[in-house]
Parts: structure tokens; sequence; C-alpha cells
């Protein structure tokens, strides 16, 4: 018989229905029944794709015994953090100061006042490896609470007080020093490991937030090796295209095999704007395979992308993606022998006797042949599980990417894609009352959006009017943002709460501040906001980026890997940013100029002015179509010839 969790569209969710649990998504009714009982939340986090979630999910959550127990002394209650990342933030915090370590699942217990008091992750179903059993740590808890549930009470007030995070954080009034990008810069390069590339040892996650802030300063060294060397290695499949989430070695090779949407999204720009850098072909195509990865396997029929492939498929993880050596022998035949030495296959392997492919030096003469047979063969195999939710954020994010490489790669299937995808935001995923969403499946839309869903879209509309020049999504970008400002802003300590005004009262109402995995959405308002008001010339758009600035410069000029797309605000709103406006019939010619070269201190307008300020009063020289070239609206003369262009825009 299937608990409560029936009930929930969550795919994560969803895998727990059948478990013996007494499962309730979080609520008020999960948190009346603890309020009425005095009984403690066992709170268990986790997300549909997340390998060590499914083996505590067989191991302890579908055991009778077990189930019996957690229903008798707790009120059990099973949460996704990519629908619900303010709960889920709340409680990492608490286990990361309770434990000094954290990560999914997730297992907090919580008063019924919803304070953390026991908090954990993966707990084995026997005692093994220095780890208590899950058993014993249910015991042990329910024994504390049934005899000293004063003392655990006592002190949450101050606990809730610290798990505010970043909303302590008060404006530091010194100026913001440019040097600090330099020194940001430094930092990264002692962080930076030569000989793989990437930043950090094992487990490695793709930096692309840091590659792009290290474009935009000038450094191709260490973005150049290690966009070649995840390129190189098993994280990037190399058969389908698209990124998985980590590797667990520090060459790239071993992945963990799940595929995120927002990975590939971020990933898709930053080779894009390496391959804009430095012209290596090999940029370009990691890019389009990437993008069209994502088109293929995750775009659903309404235009929206779901959230993630699994890392596991007839129950072992990888099992999808690897070869043997005589697999690849029957499916390539007289290609085989090339591919093999080209994929780095061996007899053994190098995963439990299977083989990840790899990228080689010298290509076979029919590798894209090669790769369409092996691609074929694959898809006929047991699937990895699908997320299927929409989520608004990480939609955004696939939006901005696809708009940026539409329009610079003259793709018209990436614009329409982007299109799309937007206009499925924008119609489907909003309330009765038009407020942004966090999450759509199966035609229901639910769930306040966070900070980031409404930081990230204003930043994906404005990159999709940049491609298109079309003023409806100006439009839609300028309004999003008031709406951010006015509903998560904090007009007194500055900077942007994750949840707005109108959302349920937590446990704290927090700020998130760092860029990791994806951009924080403190950093991703202050860029928008940027942007915006270079188009617009409003200042108040710019004063409200600055508010962010001042609660986080210092400290992300320290500790750049985890502020590396506020870095990227930073860098915009230090440069003397060009504010372009193109006029005329045909500006095709003087469009492709501009983004004949990876230009990041720039904003750019074209059309009918219909609402954006920066082509108010622009007009075409001659009957010519004409550019125009400004800083803080103060315009040099209109040019109309590419060559004259790009001269104004690089000198």
């Amino acid at each position: 018989m299937a608990n409560r969790l029936a009930h929930e569209t969550s795919p994560y969710l969803l895998q727990h229905k059948d478990n013996p649990v007494d499962w309730y998504p979080w609520g008020e009714e999960a948190l009346a029944r603890a309020r009425d009982e005095d009984k403690p939340v066992l709170l268990s986090i986790g997300y549909s794709a997340c390998h060590w979630c499914h083996v505590m999910e067989r191991e302890s959550f579908e055991d009778d015994a077990t189930a019996a127990y957690m229903n008798e002394h707790f009120v059990p209650v099973k949460l996704d953090r990519e629908e619900r990342p303010d709960i889920d933030a709340i409680y990492m915090e608490a286990c990361q100061a309770m434990t000094g370590q954290g990560g999914w699942p997730l297992n907090v217990f919580l008063t019924p006042e919803q304070v953390p008091f026991y908090a954990g992750t993966y707990f084995p179903p026997d005692d093994s490896r220095g780890m208590p059993s899950w058993r014993r740590v249910l015991a042990a808890v329910a024994d504390a609470w049934a005899n000293r549930r004063d003392e655990i009470r006592a002190g949450g007030d101050g606990l809730a007080q610290r798990l505010r995070g970043g909303a302590l954080l008060t404006p530091d009034d010194d100026p913001i020093d440019p040097a600090g990008l330099d020194h940001a810069v430094n930092a990264l390069s002692q962080l930076y490991e030569p000989q793989f590339g990437g930043f950090g040892h094992a487990p490695k996650f793709p930096p692309a937030s840091t590659i792009e802030f290290l474009l935009r300063r000038g450094e191709v060294r260490m973005t150049t090796h290690t966009l070649r060397a995840m390129a190189a290695g098993g994280i990037y499949d190399q058969v389908g295209g698209g990124f998985a989430r980590y590797s667990v070695d520090a060459r790239w090779l071993v992945p963990h095999f799940e595929k995120m949407l927002y990975d590939n999204a971020l990933l898709a720009r930053a080779y894009l704007h390496g391959w804009q850098v430095t012209g290596d072909e090999l940029f370009r195509r990691v890019c389009t395979e990437t993008l069209d990865w994502a088109l293929r396997e995750l775009r659903g029929d309404e235009g929206g992308f779901m959230s993630a492939l699994d890392a596991d498929s007839e129950g072992e993880e990888g099992r999808f993606y690897v070869w043997r050596l005589d697999e690849l022998r029957d499916v390539l035949g007289d290609d085989a022998e090339a591919a093999i030495a080209y994929f780095g296959a061996t007899e053994d392997g190098n995963f439990e006797g299977r083989n990840i492919l790899t990228r080689g030096d010298d290509e076979p003469d029919r590798l894209p042949e090669i790769r369409a047979r092996l691609y074929d063969v694959r898809s006929r195999r047991v699937w990895p599980g699908r997320d299927d939710k929409r989520l608004t954020s990480w939609n955004a994010l696939m939006i901005g990417a696809l708009a940026d490489a539409g329009a610079v790669l003259e793709r018209s299937d990436y614009l329409d894609a982007a299109r799309a995808c937007a206009e499925f935001l924008l119609r489907e995923v909003r309330g009765d009352d038009g407020r942004l969403l966090r999450t759509w499946k199966d035609g229901q839309a639910k769930l306040n959006g966070y900070l980031e869903d409404h930081a990230y879209l204003v930043e994906a509309l404005i990159s999709l009017y940049e491609a298109t020049f079309e003023p409806r999504w100006f439009a839609a970008a300028r309004e999003l943002a008031d709406f951010t400002v006015e509903h998560f802003g904090d007009d007194e300590a500055a900077g942007f709460y994750e949840t707005a005004d109108y959302h349920e009262r937590l446990l704290a109402r927090r700020k998130d501040l760092e860029d990791n995995p994806i951009p924080a959405g403190n950093s991703s308002a202050a860029y928008g906001l940027l942007r915006l008001a270079a188009l617009t010339g409003e200042h108040e758009y710019e004063e409200r980026a600055v508010g962010v600035f001042r609660l986080l410069h210092k400290v992300a000029f320290r500790h750049p890997q985890a502020f590396a797309h506020l870095l990227q605000a930073l860098d915009f709103h230090l440069a003397a940013v060009k504010e372009v406006a193109l006029v005329g019939d045909d500006v095709r010619p003087l469009e492709r100029t501009v983004r004949s070269r990876f230009r990041p201190h720039l904003v750019l307008a074209a059309g009918e002015p219909d609402g954006v300020p920066l082509l108010d009063g622009r007009t075409p020289v001659d009957g010519r179509a004409a550019a125009y070239v400004c800083e803080r609206f103060a315009c040099k003369r209109p040019v109309t010839e590419p060559a004259e262009l790009e001269n104004l825009l690089t000198g």
C-alpha cells in the first residue's frame, strides 16, 4: 500500500511511495502531527539521481522492521532537495556544523519546532567501516528524546539564529578595490592542479563558473588546459555528449555517472566562450555536442528541460555507459581497432572490468559514424532513470546557454529551443496570481519560486533578448527584475533573501551566497541587474547589485572558487562596459562583428525601441544600418562599417 508520497509529483518522492515507511511530504500535516504528539521529525533529504540515496532506500527504508521503528518513534518526512533548496540549505548547514561534513542522503532529526538536534548522511543497515547502523542511530535518538527532550530543546533559539547564515552579514562601506580581481586570479593559480587541470584534488567537479571568470580576466593557460582535460576524460560522454556531475579521480577519468541539466548548461557556455577566446575547434564541438545531447535526451514536448539522468541502470552505477572490448569489436567491425585505440579501451577495462571511453589524440577518419553506431547500440540498453520534473532555475540556465550559442554560432534551432523554453516558463510555471513557481511536472506547476529561479531567469531573458532582439524578452526581464527587488530584496542590510516575503515561515530566512555548484541567487541577481542597468540607464538596478558586492566582495576576492559567478559580476561592474545599439534594416554584418569575439564587458540591443531605452533616438545613417557604441549612455559617432565597429569595440 502506497504512503502519502503517492500524491506528489517529484520523481524522487515517488521513488519512495511504496516504502513501508509512513513518509510525509514536508508540510503542515507532518509538522502539526509532530507538535500534537510531541514527536521528533525525521527529515530525510535527497534527490532522484543520488546513488547513495538509492542504496539507503534499499537497505533500510524498504526493510519492514526498520520502517516500523521509524513510524513508531518519529514523524518521517521525505524531501526532494531540488524542489526545496531552502529547507535543504538550513539543515545541511546544521549537519556540517554538527559533524564537520555533509552530503546526500541527508538525515536530520528535528524537534517539533523544526530545530535540528542530530544529523548525518548515509548510514548502513549494520555497523560497518566505523559507521553506526541506521537502526542504532534511530534507537539512540529515540532514547535521547524520551529521556532528555528538555535538554535537547534548550538552546534552540540560538541555533536557529546561527542558521540564518549569510543573512547575518552586514554591508562593508570600504571601496571595492579593482586589484581584488587580480588577487582572485592569483589565488586560483595557487589552487590550480597543473597535471590534469581543474582546481584542487579528487573528487573534481567541473569548474564552469571559475573558467568563465578567468576567461573574462584574459587568462587562457589554466582555462584551456582544464577545458581540454575534461573533454578528453570519462566525465564527458564520448558517445552521446554531455558531462557527468563529477569525477571521482584527479584525471577526470571515472565519473559519478549522473548527468545534471545545470552542469551541462553552464559547461556548454564555458566551452563556447573558450572557443571564442582560443579558436580551438574542440571547444566548439563539445559545446554543440552538449547542447544537442540536452535537446535530444532531456527536452520535453512542451519545451522545458528535465532535470537529470540517474547514475544507475539495472542496479549498477554507470552500466549504461561502459563497454567491454568484445562489445566494441562486435559493433564496429573493421573500424573497431582504430576506435579502441582512440577511446583508450583495454581488455581489462578501466572501470570494474569494463571501459569508460576517453578521447584520444588521433581521431579515426570515420569518428562521427563510429559514435553514431555506438550510440544506436547503447540506446537499446536499459536506460538510467530520468528525473523529469522541470525546475525553473535550471531551465533558465539552459535558455541562457542556447541563446548565447544560437546567436554566436548562428544556430536557429538553438534559438528556437530557447524561445520555446522561455515561453513555457512564463506561460506554465506560474501560479494563479502570476508568481513564478519552482517546479513543473505532468502539467502541474507548484511551490514558490526561490531567488535563484527569479535571478537566473532575469539573466536568461536578457541573453535571449540580446540573441534575438525581440523586445518581449527585455520587457519580461525587466518586469521580473522589479518583482525580485520588491519581494526578495533586503532593504536594511542589502542583498537578497533566498525566499520571498510571501514564503512560508521556516526556522531561518537565509541568503544563499556561494556559487557552488551553481551560481548563488545573490550573484546572479547582481549580474542580471547590472546588465539591465546598462541597457536601461536605471541607476537603482546598479545600486541593488552594489549592495550585494558590499556584503561579499572581500570574502569573494579571498575565496574565488566559492564566488566565481559573483566575481564575474564584479568584473563587469568594474570594467568600462560598452553599450552597443544597432539600428537599420540589415544589421547582420554589424551584429556578426559584435559576436565574432568573446566580449563579456558589453550589452547589445537592436531593432525597434519598443521599451528598450538604449535604442531610444538611434537612427540609421544616410539610410544605412548603423552601430552606436556608448559608455554610460554617452555615445561615440555612429559607424556603418564592420571594421569601424571593430575598432570602437577593441579601442
